[in-house]
């Protein structure tokens, strides 16, 4: 079984989806520290003058010291409206925007309190819609110890798996020493970002998942494992 895990972050870019396809099981690390001004909370969508942020306000009393999981929504401000009206106006004509417009539209209607539940919302409907088939957990629930590689390796042994998919800044922490004595092969996502045509002349990548949507459709799973080697890779050393 091949594991891996990640933050709950908002309209995540393609390379989450590229590790969360190359795995059969995702956890979603919900009881870690929130990361002000990190894919959390927010994240980028292509515009005719360039790249915009799109961010999810969130209440500031102490939340730097609460996990994801406790950080609640700001909603005195319009973000709801202010990031619906960014999306339509700025993807209305890419090719399938019609086609997922209902969703989006409901998601934004919808007074959200908790930022976690936004993000895990809206993934769900992402992996589905990409046709991404995947055992999905919470760290939450899983009652996990540790901080950084122990906590990684803590989730694996509850988990059970003997694979772990981990980020490129993994290779920074963990710990593979402890891994390989626990007898857990650790593999490092290197995305290689695939270019597709977007609605605005020129390439911008690592945009949120929405821009390849609006603009590939159905092709969008296709277009984002394009040339990558870890799904691969990871089937022919693990026999599956």
């Amino acid at each position: 079984m091949i594991l891996t895990a990640h933050q709950p972050v908002y309209l995540p870019w393609l390379g989450l989806f590229h590790k969360i396809a190359s795995a059969d099981t995702f956890v979603s690390f919900d009881d870690v520290q929130y990361l002000p001004r990190d894919w959390n909370s927010r994240n980028k969508i292509r515009t005719a003058d360039g790249v915009i942020w799109l961010t999810v306000p969130v209440l500031t009393k102490g939340h730097r010291e609460k996990p994801i999981r406790e950080i609640e929504i700001n909603n005195r401000e319009p973000w709801r409206r202010k990031h619906w009206n960014s999306i339509s106006m700025n993807y209305r004509r890419a090719p399938f925007f019609a086609q997922y417009e209902e969703f989006l539209r409901s998601v934004y209607q919808r007074e959200w309190q908790l930022l976690w539940e936004l993000n895990e919302y809206m993934l769900h409907w992402f992996l589905a819609t990409l046709g991404i088939q995947v055992t999905f957990r919470r760290a939450s629930e899983l009652g996990l110890k540790g901080a950084k590689s122990a906590l990684v390796l803590d989730l694996c042994r509850k988990v059970g798996t003997t694979s772990y998919i981990s980020g490129c800044l993994g290779r920074n922490y963990m710990d593979e020493v402890a891994f390989e004595k626990a007898g857990i092969k650790v593999f490092y996502q290197d995305y290689h970002h695939p270019t597709y045509k977007q609605l605005y002349p020129g390439f911008e990548p690592f945009m949120s998942v929405i821009d390849l949507l609006f603009n590939c459709g159905p092709d969008s799973l296709d277009v984002l494992m394009r040339g990558q080697q870890l799904a691969t890779s990871l089937r022919d050393q693990c026999g599956t």
